[in-house]
């Protein structure tokens, strides 16, 4: 879960750092999770194919808890470059540290604001309190843990990204769509007027107030949502 939730994995922390987390994380879980009910019933392993099962299934738990928590962040990424493109600066690129890759500059900005949200919350506790109701709900052993139940809930927590992606830009995009059918309007009306260099120097800078206008109850949309999307991840191993 540690290389894969949000922040601490996308983040250039360096591995060593990330290493000695698992080791703290599992010292302070491992009496909680020995003194739970199902704990009497584990059994050790005895050979390696059993041992790669338990690890596999470990593994793919504390993975999924983690994607699950950074789609929030692509999902953000995603409104972001959205309003990039109707606003028309998504030629502006910046070096996004948690990818290594260019992103546009409004995605930067949103994805700055997800991160003191996710902080804000504390929501990366509730992923650890996660990590320890898996062990609670499911506890080590090969038992087939993926059942329609856990299936269902991964692919409806996945499927909310783009819906939150949208609409969270939603109101920007409704504006920018109608200035730009007005700046149609008034390009048959005037032909004579080049039209291209008003609307994009317009659009940045409509674009720009929208963004400062929507930036307050974007954040409460984010906190909301964050608290949602966390309480959901929480339900997978019930």
């Amino acid at each position: 879960m540690v290389f894969s939730m949000p922040l601490i994995s996308t983040y250039p922390i360096p591995e060593q750092v990330k290493i000695w987390l698992c080791a703290l994380v599992a010292f302070i879980l491992f009496p909680m999770v020995a003194a739970s009910p199902g704990a009497a019933n584990f059994v050790v392993p005895h050979s390696m194919p059993e041992l790669i099962i338990y690890l596999f299934r470990e593994f793919s738990i504390g993975y999924i808890i983690g994607f699950i928590a950074t789609l929030i962040f692509s999902a953000v990424q995603i409104g972001g470059e959205f309003v990039s493109i109707q606003i028309g600066i998504s030629m502006s690129q910046v070096l996004d540290p948690t990818t290594g890759e260019s992103t546009q500059v409004v995605s930067q900005m949103y994805s700055y604001i997800m991160a003191m949200v996710f902080i804000g919350l504390n929501a990366h506790q509730w992923l650890f309190a996660a990590l320890y109701k898996s062990f609670v709900s499911f506890p080590p052993g090969i038992d087939f843990v993926f059942n329609s139940s856990v299936v269902s809930q991964v692919l409806h927590l996945s499927g909310q990204m783009f819906s939150i992606g949208i609409s969270m830009i939603l109101p920007i995009f409704c504006v920018m769509f109608v200035s730009e059918v007005l700046m149609g309007f008034m390009s048959k009306m005037m032909p004579q007027m080049n039209i291209f260099m008003v609307a994009i120097p317009l659009k940045i800078y409509v674009g720009m107030i929208l963004l400062l206008m929507f930036l307050s109850p974007t954040v409460s949309y984010l906190i909301t949502v964050t608290e949602t999307y966390i309480k959901g991840i929480m339900e997978i191993f019930i």
